[in-house]
């Protein structure tokens, strides 16, 4: 009879709706989600399947079909087109955070840049930018460099990437002279410095959407983790590794 009473009072502490969950979610979210990502474990009985990289092969995974449950975009591009084609529950969406551009070269043998001009120089050879195309990251800087008039200058000496921590890891390696990366991306890294930040009212207006997707099989589960991403805990997290809330 113990051992009955014993196995019951486990039964009850498990959660009941545990569920695995695949989160489709933008390169750039990487350290802040793998941070998060046990904690709502252990909270929720959930697991958490992070599948990280550039949101525009992301939204073309789920288009074909791909089992995601949450997505996590770096701009609302992507997250409009999978809403277009009716693959996200709309009611779910909501924009949490927003972030800046800066320059980065190499911390210790690092070009000779500190302003947007010093990119149009001898001193930048190789120009690290995430693909410019459909990569939000690469067509923010691309979007920047073309309203302050250097595109032109300097397109000739892009090094496109599959993403922003490609660019990263890019400039880190030597492979790239200077790179334009989100602000969060160049604070994770003691390879690179920052030698010129873009102001934020001057940059483009970066947005992270996330919603859960139609197809889910678990939405009760995926809408209690985009909550808490949104909760206290979750923006603390983001503000650690330097996010801004969404409007800024």
């Amino acid at each position: 009879m113990k051992l009955r009473r014993w196995l019951l009072l486990i039964c009850l502490a498990l959660p009941l709706s545990a569920a695995e969950l695949n989160v489709f979610a933008a390169a750039s979210l990487s350290d802040a989600l793998k941070e998060l990502a046990p904690a709502y474990e252990a909270m929720s009985g959930d697991r958490l399947r992070l599948n990280l990289g550039a949101s525009s092969v992301l939204a073309r995974q789920i288009r074909e079909g791909a089992p995601a449950d949450v997505f996590f975009s770096a701009d609302e591009a992507k997250m409009d087109d999978l809403a277009k084609a009716g693959l996200i529950a709309a009611e779910t969406r909501r924009t949490l955070l927003s972030n800046t551009l800066v320059i980065v070269v190499h911390a210790e043998r690092g070009a000779a840049v500190t302003t947007l001009a010093d990119l149009a120089t001898a001193a930048v050879r190789r120009l690290a930018l995430a693909e410019t195309q459909t990569v939000p990251a690469g067509i923010y800087a691309r979007e920047y460099l073309r309203k302050t008039g250097w595109w032109d200058k300097v397109s000739g000496k892009v090094v496109p990437t599959e993403n922003v921590r490609a660019c990263l890891a890019a400039v880190e390696s030597g492979n790239a002279d200077a790179g334009i990366v989100y602000q969060t991306d160049a604070l994770i890294s003691r390879k690179v410095r920052i030698a010129h930040a873009i102001p934020v009212s001057a940059g483009p207006k970066i947005a992270y959407p996330v919603a859960v997707t139609a197809e889910t099989k678990h939405g009760e589960a995926a809408r209690r983790f985009v909550a808490f991403l949104a909760s206290e805990q979750g923006r603390a997290v983001f503000a650690k590794y330097g996010f801004l809330p969404a409007g800024k």
